[in-house]
């Protein structure tokens, strides 16, 4: 209730915000195809109101400064609707709940389309529980390789992964990593580049879906 009076009171800051709000876009898709680049979170809260977040790590950081030691929270969130769409964000503030809704904003800002398919030779039943293809994301140390498996073999990954992966809408993988995977943000932003490179190739698909 009190998202949609705030979407409803929310004056938009850019154009894509007023053509959003104004109804002359109605699904994030559009903003894709045009390149768009999102500038104001409520747009993805208006195009995308079945959105879910989760929050992947919380840690304790400090640093020194003329006045003392400051303390503050430095938390890491996934925002997905389970259904092609992600993203991962970073938030920091001394209060948890601050940090926590500075994540998210940030988690809606870098969202992404994420392309599924059925690329496991062991499967082929067509439908989008997994990756199309093998796909590979490098942050930091980490590397992860994200690999098409059969309908019904799960999320065989690290639990980090299983976060991202499940709100991305993808059901079905197997997982190859290699480097610092404790490292909760490289981890996490590794698998999120690999789900975003699913959209670097075009596919016999793509083909018939736009012509």
């Amino acid at each position: 209730m009190s998202s949609s009076r705030s979407i409803e009171e929310w004056t938009p800051r850019t154009r894509l915000g007023w053509l959003v709000k104004q109804g002359k876009i109605t699904s994030i898709e559009q903003i894709f195809a045009n390149n768009w680049v999102i500038k104001e979170p409520e747009i993805v809260d208006v195009l995308l109101p079945d959105l879910r977040h989760e929050v992947l790590d919380i840690t304790l950081v400090q640093k020194m400064t003329d006045a003392g030691r400051i303390s503050r929270f430095r938390v890491l969130v996934v925002v997905g609707n389970e259904n092609g769409f992600v993203g991962v964000g970073l938030g920091k503030a001394r209060q948890l709940r601050v940090a926590i809704e500075k994540a998210i904003v940030d988690a809606k800002l870098n969202i992404i389309p994420v392309r599924r398919g059925c690329g496991s030779w062991e499967c082929r039943c067509g439908e989008p529980h997994s990756v199309p293809f093998r796909v590979r994301g490098k942050a930091g140390s980490v590397e992860v390789e994200l690999i098409p498996a059969p309908l019904g073999t799960g999320l065989v990954a690290g639990n980090v992964a299983k976060s991202v992966l499940r709100l991305a809408g993808i059901r079905d993988v197997w997982t190859w990593t290699r480097g610092e995977t404790r490292t909760t943000i490289n981890f996490a932003k590794a698998v999120f580049e690999a789900l975003r490179n699913t959209n670097r190739f075009v596919t016999p698909y793509d083909w018939s879906k736009h012509s």
